[in-house]
């Protein structure tokens, strides 16, 4: 007599423990979408979760971040082509060139912030992104180098900043990331419009003004990477500090 009262209440440890798949399966009429219980306790995903999962983080790639990322890798081959069009020095090519290389300009100011914004982050658009401001910057300062538009050691001094800097980072990543400055985001800008300005053709003063736009850049460009060094050497020495001070805490 005191067993009913006891399976009525759902008292017994077998009543309480009738939630596992047979029982689920059983009063959800055998639905493969409801969750159940494992043996540890937790909520076992349904059926063809993680499937449902790795579909959404492959969809994540064509986001509109990455499109526009996409975007200016595409218009890297095409302002080339506009640029070199009709010998390299016809007024209406370099007009549709530059207006390739504001495009690139452009995107470049908002795939990032879209993407961190709208947490769009991804690792192709963390590869991908730099690779493309580079490449349409570099195409550009090669193109009116090429042209004698442009002195061969500007280029050489800006391609190899950013190239040297990108090494820098990766050789002290494992320390740390050093962050981009207030003073990089003003070298960018910088030498977007002073590339821009050469890339017109522009004549008169506009041609005094784009000159010294351009010193300006690559005196940005110089101390930026100047600072960016710097950044790294305590980056590093403080990296290498803290692992000492752990290891002999341990041995401790």
């Amino acid at each position: 007599m005191t067993g009913a009262p006891a399976s009525a209440a759902g008292g017994s440890p077998a009543a309480r423990g009738a939630t596992g798949p047979t029982a689920s399966s059983g009063a959800a009429g055998g639905s493969a979408s409801t969750p159940v219980s494992d043996p540890q306790g937790g909520a076992r995903p349904p059926r063809g979760a993680k499937l449902a999962a790795a579909a959404v983080n492959q969809a994540s790639l064509w986001n509109v971040a990455n499109l526009l990322t996409m975007l200016r890798l595409v218009l890297v081959p095409g302002f080339v082509a506009l640029m070199l069009a009709g010998g390299g020095y016809d007024p209406a090519w370099r007009s549709l060139a530059w207006a390739a290389f504001a495009i690139a300009m452009i995107t470049d100011l908002f795939d990032g912030h879209l993407a961190r914004t709208y947490n769009l982050v991804t690792d192709f658009g963390k590869i991908a992104d730099p690779i493309a401001d580079k490449a349409i910057m570099g195409a550009a300062l090669i193109c009116l180098s090429a042209l004698g538009d442009l002195p061969w050691w500007v280029t050489v001094v800006i391609l190899g900043r950013e190239l040297g800097v990108t090494l820098l980072r990766f050789l002290v990543i494992r320390y740390g990331v050093i962050p981009a400055s207030r003073g990089g985001k003003l070298k960018t800008l910088t030498q977007g419009v002073a590339v821009g300005m050469y890339v017109l053709a522009l004549t008169g003063w506009l041609a005094t003004l784009r000159f010294w736009v351009m010193a300006a850049a690559v005196v940005l460009t110089v101390v930026t990477g100047l600072d960016y060094v710097r950044q790294a050497v305590v980056l590093r020495r403080r990296g290498i500090a803290e692992r000492k001070a752990a290891l002999e805490g341990s041995d401790e």
